[in-house]
């Protein structure tokens, strides 16, 4: 049975994606810990990270990486998270944020009803951030 992620990944589901290669993506979480929560996700279904080929892995993170760079600039954050949860979903994946405060870094205080405007918003900032940094080509129309 196909993960949430593979359906959002399908365009099954909707998605707020910044970032799409040919082996991840990233789109927004629905339950943000601040504003531009973003998750990398590989698109083959891998449930533990620890099941994930090393040199996938390291793909992976320089994705994050990337991200992570956007989000700091965006938000004008001091630090960018990065965290492996995988509690909530059965695919492997990677969060990343603006992170401003160690409180941040508590994913079981995520807003659960972000506003809409919100996630928007926030896209679009993450995806402009992508581009000034020369990321244009893996940011999505």
């Amino acid at each position: 049975m196909a993960s949430v992620f593979s359906a959002i990944i399908a365009g099954d589901l909707p998605g707020r994606f910044v970032w799409e290669d040919d082996e991840f993506v990233g789109f927004l979480t629905i339950a943000p810990v601040t504003q531009g929560h973003t998750l990398v996700v590989p698109r083959k279904e891998i449930d533990q990270w620890q099941d994930i080929e090393p040199e996938v892995f390291a793909r992976l993170n320089g994705v994050a990486q990337k991200v992570g760079q956007a989000v700091r600039a965006a938000f004008d954050a001091p630090r960018a998270g990065l965290l492996i949860a995988g509690l909530e979903v059965p695919h492997l994946h990677v969060h990343v944020f603006p992170a401003f405060t160690m409180g941040n870094f508590d994913i079981s205080g995520a807003d659960p009803n972000p506003a809409p405007e919100s996630l928007d918003d926030a896209q679009t900032r993450i995806k402009q951030a992508l581009r000034d940094l020369g990321y244009g080509t893996n940011v999505p129309a």
